[in-house]
């Protein structure tokens, strides 16, 4: 009989992907929605075998519906997680959610005797806070929440995986606990409701983000992601595991001649303007997206994924393919206009 497992957030992007993989591999999916009013919806969008996809309410705020979540469970993939297009003012807007989620989580998978939990973390919660330069870092690396100027999001996904590593120690008994940590992840979009990692990619290409910082991110494909997950899901040994997941670091200006380069008159929108630091610092001081990018300018963030491939096998696809694919889906869904 086939392993069933529970993927949280089912409406997500990240969770998507993961959701078809598994169902293609013969699993049962048990997913999470914060309502039942979307299954009809994530149904329709997923695509796969009904027959082995079953839907729970449940929200990363509140303790209903967990436990019949995981009934019959060995495996989670904890996927849900706070990802919003703006900056909330008070960080703990997600640092709570985030943290208090996977607690959730957590609990109602060992009482349910889960035996494997992958959570999804960032490299938000490795590899920020060191300012200008080209750095380096691996799994062992942990973002500083001492430092300042730290977004919310950054804040949320470092607390939620150190709570979540804590608790494992202190209380997770047999189940075996790992971490993904993806950077920026891109590539196909399925429908009008989109990933906030996707607004990059749109600002660019709708001409909103008139001139580009110098700022970067690493670039992941939503497809490799998903498969990490079920790598991570199946392998032994992966107590105490972290996975980065991430291909090269892209400059905002290198991502832009990506796109005028592959679509030709198709991205006649995308900046060819830079912005000088000083104006960032500027913006900063009204503009909440620019406050969280400034204490990056400048700063080189090179994520280490080669354990990923040696222990998991794990290829990645290349980061152009993944920006490419990712403003095609946005022209071809409409969602930006040629």
């Amino acid at each position: 009989m086939a392993d069933t497992v529970l993927v949280s957030g089912g409406s997500g992007y990240i969770a998507g992907f993961l959701i078809r993989q598994l169902v293609a591999e013969g699993w049962m999916v048990h997913t999470t929605v914060r309502s039942l009013a979307k299954e009809a919806a994530v149904r329709t969008l997923l695509a796969v075998d009904n027959s082995r996809l079953k839907f729970f309410a449940a929200d990363l705020n509140a303790d209903t519906g967990w436990h019949e979540a995981m009934v019959g469970c060995s495996h989670v993939a904890h996927v849900a997680s706070p990802l919003p297009a703006g900056v909330p003012k008070d960080a703990n807007e997600l640092i709570a959610p985030a943290r208090d989620g996977a607690l959730r989580a957590l609990r109602a998978a060992k009482a349910a005797g889960v035996r494997r939990f992958v959570m999804t973390s960032s490299v938000a919660a490795i590899s920020y806070g060191r300012g200008r330069g080209v750095h380096h870092f691996t799994e062992a690396n942990w973002t500083d929440l001492s430092k300042p100027g730290l977004s919310p999001y950054i804040q949320s996904k470092t607390v939620a995986e150190r709570a979540a590593r804590d608790w494992v120690a202190a209380e997770g008994g047999d189940m075996a606990y790992c971490s993904i940590c993806p950077s920026v992840v891109l590539g196909p979009v399925w429908s009008a409701d989109y990933s906030a990692s996707v607004v990059i990619v749109k600002k660019l290409l709708d001409g909103s983000l008139g001139a580009c910082p110098d700022f970067g991110f690493g670039v992941v494909d939503v497809r490799d992601v998903a498969d990490l997950h079920v790598r991570a899901l199946k392998a032994p040994d992966m107590a105490g595991e972290r996975f980065i997941a991430s291909g090269r670091f892209i400059k905002l200006r290198e991502a832009a001649d990506i796109l005028r380069d592959a679509l030709g008159p198709e991205a006649h929108r995308v900046t060819t303007r830079n912005v000088p630091d000083w104006l960032v610092r500027v913006a900063a001081h009204f503009n909440p997206v620019a406050k969280a990018v400034v204490g990056e300018l400048g700063s080189v963030r090179n994520q280490d994924a080669s354990h990923a491939k040696v222990v998991l096998n794990w290829a990645t696809r290349p980061a152009e393919q993944s920006i490419v694919d990712t403003a095609r889906c946005l022209l071809d869904l409409g969602i930006v206009k040629p």
